[in-house]
């Protein structure tokens, strides 16, 4: 079975094949084109997540030490139009949504939100590197010894969540041609689209002991590359699925109420999305 880290970087290669072939292709015919100038749309769908293994440093008073190779997955809500389609509740599952404009034919600039979610295993065994002098059971100096991460030492997940708040150009090149349509109704476009931003979590953390600490908190930056497959009906509407690859750097997390503790890791992340929008020219 394929590790995270090289899941991720075949699909970042993956990505980048596809979107030489198919803008080639996708200008060798003559067909319908829909006028995108000038319209804007919105949309709004779900995620799913997969992580490469991060090295997370905790430091504050009287303590600085770093676990290599941490694991962890997301956290899917169950689906069901609780909490999915209820307007009070649909923000609690693993989200994007975004708003955009074309600002020419095939081009986009957009801004949106990716509500990932990012949970630390449980119970794993890691390597630790560091001091702990806090009045704990885990007061020592540790080097490149092995720790279990139980729930007493380390709580740790970004769910509500790994919030990646990103602007994006895209491109949308229509191929349905190649497949035969060629229709005002109908259009199946192949997108493409490098993003960038900053992390908005709010992360659950009880660490040491500490008292459990949950606020939002500008905690650093991100990058992205995607493509995907848009499918535009009655000229308004569209359904799209991407798949994402970024990376993340977060420099700044706070971990208890004292400013004085903090972590910082940085990772890769695999996601594909699920978004329903419509577009439409306002004036």
């Amino acid at each position: 079975m394929l590790s995270p880290n090289k899941s991720i970087k075949i699909q970042f290669v993956s990505i980048f094949m596809l979107l030489s072939i198919f803008s080639s292709y996708a200008q060798q015919k003559d067909q319908y084109q829909q006028n995108n100038k000038g319209k804007f749309y919105a949309y709004w769908g779900w995620n799913r997540g997969t992580y490469s293994n991060s090295d997370i440093r905790f430091k504050g008073t009287n303590y600085d030490f770093t676990l290599s190779g941490v694991t962890a997955n997301d956290r899917p809500t169950k689906f069901g139009l609780d909490p999915y389609f209820k307007l009070d509740r649909i923000t609690i599952p693993q989200t994007n949504y975004r708003i955009g404009y074309f600002f020419k034919e095939n081009y986009t600039v957009s801004i949106g939100v990716d509500h990932m979610k990012y949970v630390m295993n449980a119970d794993q065994n890691v390597m630790i590197n560091g001091a702990i002098n806090t009045g704990s059971s885990f007061d020592k100096v540790y080097a490149n010894e092995i720790i279990k991460l139980t729930e007493n030492f380390l709580t740790f997940e970004h769910t509500d969540g790994l919030n990646y708040i990103n602007v994006e150009v895209k491109r949308f090149d229509d191929f349905s041609h190649l497949i035969g349509l060629n229709s005002k109704n109908l259009q199946i476009n192949l997108t493409e689209g490098l993003g960038a931003g900053f992390l908005f979590p709010k992360s659950n953390t009880k660490l040491l002991n500490k008292e459990r600490y949950d606020d939002f908190h500008i905690a650093g930056w991100g990058i992205s590359a995607s493509v995907g497959v848009n499918i535009t009906f009655l000229k308004h509407f569209f359904i799209q699925s991407d798949v994402k690859v970024g990376y993340i750097n977060m420099s700044d997390i706070r971990t208890t109420k004292s400013t004085k503790d903090s972590a910082s890791q940085s990772f890769s992340f695999l996601e594909n999305t699920i978004v329903f929008g419509g577009r439409f020219r306002l004036f």
